[in-house]
């Protein structure tokens, strides 16, 4: 039924997958039932001529990937590259791509030097993959010709802007051999003020048959659980005179932890409807927002169970005995890594949240959280380590993922209501309760840094160095904030100072009172500018 039924790997958010490790999900992947592998490189990977590209970053050479290119051969799995041809390339800040920057990330359409850029693009690509498919990208542009393409242009209709750009791009691609497909989302946003999914605004017929013949849509969606959405975004998909995939989604992208829970109840509607719709290309996303941090292998019984939807299996028992039957861990096992993201006040089905992330990071004296903590619930996070250092007896060669995610639950045991803890003795004036606070900043303070070991052994197994000094810089000033926040409660404690002042100020509700749903790390920690 599938032409393709593969795996959408990120490595553009620091963490840029060893290739001994990739070769091991590869066979996974294989054991699994798919036979197609997407890396998401937005710079990861070497174009020649453009030595600024992936600096830093952990890129790919073309020897790795060609590597990795005949190693999937050997497992049947094609490797066909997902790249971005648009938008979303951080390394535009780099000032020597300055003639070809239209604004924040996008590219300067209609700017020769622009389609030089692409072009040596494709040629890397030509030269180390022998697919011939490529996911070009070109989503959420939200920005496009709003820089210094207006200065240079004046105002011009953003749709046709687009689909120029797209002929362009087309036409490199066509000239290497390649036959693309992109994210759809542009097409409707642009006619539809943003919106994707709500969008009913009507695309121009001339717009539908405007897509070269060289290029399928993508329909991405990884958030609803009513299968007559899918339903509905598939048939308008159809209307355009193109090649269609679907896009699908195994959470990753949620801070440490990943959200099988959500993944499946979102998947499960829509491989019904991809059955049902006929799509014969289909992959699923694994992204990792925000820096990467949480393991792909988690969510090896997501993928195992998205393939087994979209065969028609929906028996959960037959499932489950499949699943460790290839792998020998027991599916019931693999859940638990949900665990700390699992707040209790609500169906871990409904919305994926990155509590474990916010709570970890969340400073214990500018409170920015602190209201979801005090005002609705407890988190289990003790119960949670537990059941983790259990699983993580039985996991076998996937035990490290437990052991972090464990650790990271042990810390969050003491660390979530610090800030409420600290806040409440403050204002009652309670320097006894206070002093008993400080004795938890160092105990906190030590699981930081035993999480942040447990983390270090996750993050070098599987991925390359690159990208993991941000976990240094992030887990390294909480650390330093801790002692900081100690100090300051002693000297208060002591007569030294009179009052501190980010618990003199009166806390605002964030967002709704409940919901931790941001996943910048930036955002968890300050208001201020970093």
């Amino acid at each position: 039924m599938y032409k393709h039924f593969g795996v959408m790997l990120d490595c553009s958010r620091n963490s840029v997958m060893q290739v001994e490790t990739l070769k091991y999900f590869i066979d996974c992947l294989q054991k699994m039932g798919y036979d197609t592998l997407e890396l998401y490189t937005e710079d990861t990977y070497e174009v020649e001529g453009d030595p600024y590209f992936g600096y830093q970053r952990g890129r790919y050479s073309g020897k790795e990937l060609r590597e990795i290119d005949a190693y999937a051969k050997t497992r049947g799995v094609e490797l066909i590259p997902c790249i971005q041809t648009l938008a979303h390339f951080t390394v535009l800040d780099y000032g020597v791509y300055r003639d070809i920057i239209d604004c924040e990330d996008v590219l300067l359409v209609d700017e020769p030097k622009t389609y030089e850029f692409i072009e040596r693009i494709f040629q890397s690509l030509a030269k180390n993959f022998t697919s011939r498919k490529v996911n070009i990208g070109m989503d959420e542009a939200f920005m496009i010709g709003r820089g210094k393409y207006l200065d240079k242009h004046g105002y011009v209709d953003r749709t046709e802007m687009l689909v120029r750009h797209l002929h362009k791009v087309a036409e490199i691609a066509k000239k290497y051999g390649f036959q693309t497909h992109m994210w759809s989302d542009m097409f409707f946003r642009l006619v539809s003020n943003g919106e994707y999914y709500e969008s009913n605004a009507p695309i121009a017929d001339s717009v539908k048959k405007m897509i070269p013949d060289n290029v399928d849509l993508c329909y991405w969606d990884y958030y609803h659980k009513e299968k007559s959405v899918y339903d509905q975004m598939l048939a308008r998909h159809k209307q355009f005179d193109s090649g269609l995939w679907f896009a699908g989604g195994a959470w990753t992208w949620v801070g440490f932890a990943p959200m099988a829970r959500f993944s499946l109840h979102t998947m499960k509607p829509a491989m019904e409807s991809v059955r049902e719709h006929g799509i014969e290309n289909v992959f699923i996303t694994m992204w990792g927002d925000n820096g990467g941090e949480c393991s792909p292998f988690s969510q090896l019984h997501t993928l195992y169970t998205i393939r087994q939807y979209a065969d028609g299996n929906f028996d959960q028992e037959k499932i489950e005995k499949g699943f460790y039957e290839l792998f020998g861990v027991e599916y019931a096992d693999f859940m638990l890594l949900d665990l700390p993201n699992m707040h209790g006040f609500d169906d871990p089905q409904t919305e994926p949240l990155c509590f474990a992330k916010a709570f970890l990071f969340m400073d214990p004296f500018m409170g920015i959280f602190d209201s979801t903590v005090k005002d609705c619930y407890r988190v289990p996070y003790s119960e949670y380590a537990k059941k983790l250092r259990e699983g993580a007896e039985r996991a076998k060669d996937f035990r490290y993922i437990f052991d972090e995610l464990a650790t990271l639950c042990e810390t969050l045991a003491i660390k979530t209501d610090l800030g409420v803890r600290t806040r409440s003795a403050y204002e009652k004036g309670d320097k006894e309760g206070l002093k008993e606070l400080v004795k938890d900043y160092g105990r906190v303070k030590a699981l930081v840094e035993k999480f942040h070991e447990a983390f270090y052994v996750l993050w070098h197994k599987e991925n390359k160095s690159n990208g993991w000094e941000i976990q240094d810089a992030r887990i390294g000033g909480l650390i330093r904030r801790l002692d900081t926040c100690a100090r300051r409660l002693n000297d208060y404690i002591d007569g030294k100072i009179t009052g501190i002042e980010e618990l003199e100020e009166e806390l605002l509700q964030a967002g709704d009172g409940k919901h931790v749903s941001c996943n910048r790390y930036l955002s968890m920690i300050s208001r201020s500018v970093m």
